[in-house]
């Protein structure tokens, strides 16, 4: 694999750090503002709108710029966010410092997506994919634990100057790794045409596809702390350890899930929305003792994170024209699933349905999700395999029913 693919894998670190670790900071920047823990819980909020917001729209408009100058000014506005994180004066500047902090996170990795698929060969893309994203997944193994732990013992400032840092060094990389190649852009159809290619169902059907698969992953995730002290009988402290093998869990599928999908895409996401929901489902068994506890954390990250590099390249290939746009709105996708997903979790605890009922809902919209891939499956077959009918001994092929192109497509 080209060396290139370190440096996104950095930029990929730095980034998964920044976003999860605020969940693990908000004591402490509670204290240091003076604010309730809730109020300081909008933080997560901001820097998740500001995802949604950024992905899809800084994606549109340097369509046109050299992806290589995108994926450098991207980290620098990464860099300058969570530098403004650490000297805010108060709380509300560290609002908008957050959500200045997640504006480039979509367009950093949907832009990615494209050069890391553009540096291999066709049937090594998945792989690609997933080696960028072994950086976001690595980040919850050593990159949350570690940045909580110097938050906690020299302040939650000396954080965000760490992630600051980290951003500096991604762009080094990118400057130095990343091939002049990828200096010249596609040619793009404009703001209007980047649009234009998010109107088709199979994009919207795919992207559907990983709000309700990931939506089923943090309907459980951000409830996994009591459910393992509550349930499982761990205790407060053991809670940071679990959930660094959830993100050895997420490693391995996200590695395993890249490979897979090289050979069949389809199958891949197919395979890991049926895990997820079955692992999601025996979730009240599993919490019900320690070492069956551990074991579910690890499986529910490998099942989450084997669906990550087939659903961005679907989203890709229904979007052909405009790539780096539609793998951007996956990453708005991934965003909303996780405030939508902790949403659903969320009224089931609080209708008193038990500590576990939220990893009830994640497997209900697993298979929600696993609905949704099939009638996309569905949709592409009518569009991939034309119909013939006999006419005079010869066949004709059927209006409309035009085959797309075969590596495309891999079922």
């Amino acid at each position: 694999m080209p060396l290139a693919l370190l440096a996104l894998a950095v930029g990929a670190f730095g980034i998964g750090t920044t976003e999860f670790v605020m969940m693990g900071l908000l004591p402490e920047v509670a204290n240091d503002l003076d604010i309730s823990i809730p109020t300081a819980g909008h933080l997560v909020s901001a820097y998740a709108l500001g995802v949604v917001i950024g992905a899809p729209l800084l994606a549109a408009v340097t369509a046109r710029m050299p992806r290589r100058t995108v994926l450098i000014g991207l980290m620098a506005l990464f860099v300058a966010g969570n530098a403004l994180s650490a000297f805010a004066p108060d709380y509300h500047w560290l609002v908008a410092a957050r959500f200045l902090s997640g504006l480039p996170h979509g367009a950093f990795f949907g832009v990615g997506a494209v050069v890391a698929t553009n540096m291999v060969a066709p049937e090594r893309k998945a792989r690609s994919v997933s080696l960028m994203f072994l950086g976001l997944t690595m980040a919850n193994v050593a990159g949350v634990p570690v940045a909580t732990l110097m938050g906690q013992s020299m302040g939650w400032r000396a954080t965000f100057l760490g992630v600051s840092a980290i951003g500096l060094a991604a762009m080094a990389a990118l400057a130095l790794l990343i091939p002049r190649g990828e200096a010249h852009a596609a040619p793009a159809a404009g703001l209007r045409g980047e649009l234009a290619a998010l109107r088709s169902l199979p994009v919207w059907l795919a992207l559907g596809t990983t709000v309700a698969g990931f939506g089923a992953l943090f309907a459980a995730y951000s409830y996994i702390t009591p459910m393992l002290t509550d349930s499982a009988g761990y205790a407060d402290a053991s809670v940071t350890l679990l959930l660094a093998l959830f993100g050895v869990g997420a490693t391995v599928g996200n590695l395993l899930g890249g490979r897979l999908a090289d050979h069949s895409m389809r199958r891949t996401l197919f395979g890991g929305l049926l895990s997820l929901a079955a692992v999601l489902a025996l979730f009240p068994v599993l919490m019900s003792t320690a070492w069956s506890a551990a074991l579910a954390v690890a499986l529910l990250g490998m099942a989450a994170f084997v669906t990550g590099s087939p659903l961005n390249l679907m989203v890709m290939e229904k979007a052909s024209s405009a790539p780096s746009l539609a793998s951007s709105a996956n990453q708005a996708a991934f965003n909303l699933a996780n405030a939508g997903g902790a949403w659903i979790g969320g009224l089931a605890l609080a209708a008193g349905f038990g500590v576990t009922s939220p990893a009830l809902v994640g497997a209900t919209l697993a298979v929600l999700g696993l609905g949704v891939a099939s009638v996309a499956y569905a949709v592409d077959r009518r569009r991939v395999a034309p119909r013939v009918a006999p006419r005079g001994g010869r066949e004709r092929v059927v209006a409309g029913r035009v085959p797309e192109r075969a590596e495309a497509v891999r079922y």
